[in-house]
């Protein structure tokens, strides 16, 4: 693959993203916003809402409202609220674990 075609293939890429940020907030922030608003305890629309917004919170505004409804979540399972905070760490945090080896 040449320098081209990897050019093409990234601006291709960025495409897709900003797509899926697009559809996701069109979808999923009246959906969050929701059940934040009715203090809904839907355990099921709530994780589900998280999962959809996790899957692209490598975006500023999504990773906002997925940081919303955790915080809206943790009074309800705080577990659960953990755990989907570990999901999102695990698929979207950069930061490497520096290991001590004296």
């Amino acid at each position: 693959m040449d320098k081209k075609e990897i050019k093409e293939l990234g601006s291709a890429i960025m495409i897709l993203q900003r797509k899926a940020v697009t559809q996701t907030l069109l979808i999923w922030k009246p959906e969050a916003e929701r059940i934040m608003d009715t203090n809904s305890k839907d355990i099921n629309a709530i994780e589900h809402t998280l999962d959809a917004l996790c899957e692209v919170a490598f975006d500023d505004g999504v990773l906002v409202l997925f940081k919303k409804l955790c915080r809206y979540y943790y009074d309800i399972d705080p577990l659960a609220t953990a755990d989907q905070i570990q999901f999102y760490r695990e698929m979207w945090d950069n930061n490497e674990e520096i290991e001590d080896d004296e």
